[in-house]
């Protein structure tokens, strides 16, 4: 009897996340990548080498994570640096005097900080819009835009835009799209799928998922786009050190799995949340109440496990909150394995102007959490036990 064939496959994202790039050491076997710190390379002759000559250029531990991130976003190319904020000013380096970019509002503290006080500085104009109402996009688009920089979902009030609706906008005006998938994760969303040019990631928060690593990350098809990226890479020199890559791709390994976790728990906090008689306002794409929920479930595969929420009382009655929290830690970042709590007005958010924050919705009292992977009970019993305290 004649064997059947099986016919061949594509590796599913967990199975991914463990092999792309990360095959055994070809010297020795080892089935984890090697820490290749050296910042130099020999050279057979002047010129000649085997791929590499300098580590700010290129790095084996660092090919290893550019790959396995690529693979991750369905992506033909990506880009490693030594920060979320590297990759995003190495991205701007794209652009020159004169030119425009759309920005999401609600948008990351440090991303508006680059824009307003840094690139502002260098001829660069911005229109910081809701990008969440795509309508909003189009009406500031002039001949100069060169980029429409979206998050979604956004930090700190997680709004969602139609990035499909948002790189068509982009793309009749002759620009590119960018979105920070930061939030999500490529577990959750594939922004280059949806019609995005670049997609950027803080690589510190759910793709290391340990608190313990800085690093960014672009991801991308196009290859031009790719080529001068990666000149702007080794010329501005933004890139990570060989052991960060390490850990990074440590973290990568148990991304499926953490994300099931991190969502599980964020939709059981939110649906805590929103009957507490203390809180105010809920703010997850997973609850069927959220403007974007729609949209969200229909370009994400699952919703993350950010959420934010405010108390009544203010920016007083959230800080009381915030000093009864246990398991909760006050601290900037997210995505990592244990549970974080933070005030954006004072902390991430602090470098935007009040009135600038209150344009955007983000309210002086609202509470960021980023949801960990601990036991659901403590986290409910953690937060009920805040704000039962809070009165």
């Amino acid at each position: 009897m004649a064997r059947r064939k099986l016919q061949r496959r594509s590796l599913q994202f967990a199975s991914r996340a463990i092999h792309v790039g990360q095959e055994p050491e070809a010297a020795t076997g080892a089935i984890t990548v090697p820490i290749y710190q050296t910042s130099t390379f020999a050279q057979s002759a002047p010129g000649v080498h085997q791929g590499y000559d300098y580590s700010r250029t290129d790095n084996p531990t660092r090919t290893a994570l550019q790959k396995a991130l690529a693979s991750l976003e369905s992506a033909n190319y990506c880009l490693a640096f030594s920060s979320g904020m590297g990759a995003a000013t190495t991205a701007t380096l794209l652009f020159k005097h004169g030119d425009h970019i759309v920005s999401s509002r609600d948008v990351y503290g440090g991303t508006y900080r680059l824009f307003r006080r840094v690139l502002q500085d260098f001829g660069l104009t911005f229109s910081f819009v809701e990008t969440s109402n795509v309508k909003g996009i189009e009406r500031v688009m002039t001949r100069h835009t060169r980029l429409v920089w979206i998050e979604s979902p956004t930090n700190p009030l997680l709004r969602i835009t139609d990035i499909r609706a948002a790189a068509e906008i982009a793309h009749r005006h002759g620009a590119l799209c960018l979105v920070d998938n930061t939030f999500a994760s490529p577990f959750f969303q594939r922004p280059l799928a949806l019609g995005a040019d670049l997609v950027l990631h803080s690589t510190t928060k759910y793709l290391a998922g340990h608190a313990d690593v800085v690093g960014g990350a672009i991801c991308l098809n196009e290859r031009s786009l790719y080529e001068r990226l990666k000149f702007l890479q080794n010329a501005a020199g933004a890139t990570p050190s060989p052991f960060d890559c390490f850990l990074t791709l440590r973290g990568l390994k148990t991304l499926a799995l953490r994300m099931r976790e991190h969502e599980k728990n964020a939709i059981r906090v939110a649906g805590f949340l929103k009957d507490q008689p203390r809180v105010r306002r809920v703010y997850y794409p997973g609850l069927s109440s959220h403007p974007g929920h729609e949209i969200a479930a229909e370009q994400m595969d699952g919703f993350s496990g950010i959420v934010s929420f405010e108390v009544k009382g203010g920016l007083t009655g959230a800080r009381r909150v915030l000093g009864r929290l246990k398991i909760f830690k006050i601290a900037e970042s997210l995505g990592g394995v244990e549970s974080l709590v933070e005030l954006p007005a004072v902390m991430t958010h602090a470098s935007i102007p009040k009135e600038e924050r209150k344009k955007s919705g983000l309210d002086d009292g609202l509470i960021r959490l980023s949801v960990g992977i601990e036991d659901i009970d403590d986290l409910i019993f953690d937060l009920e036990s805040a704000l039962k305290s809070q009165g």
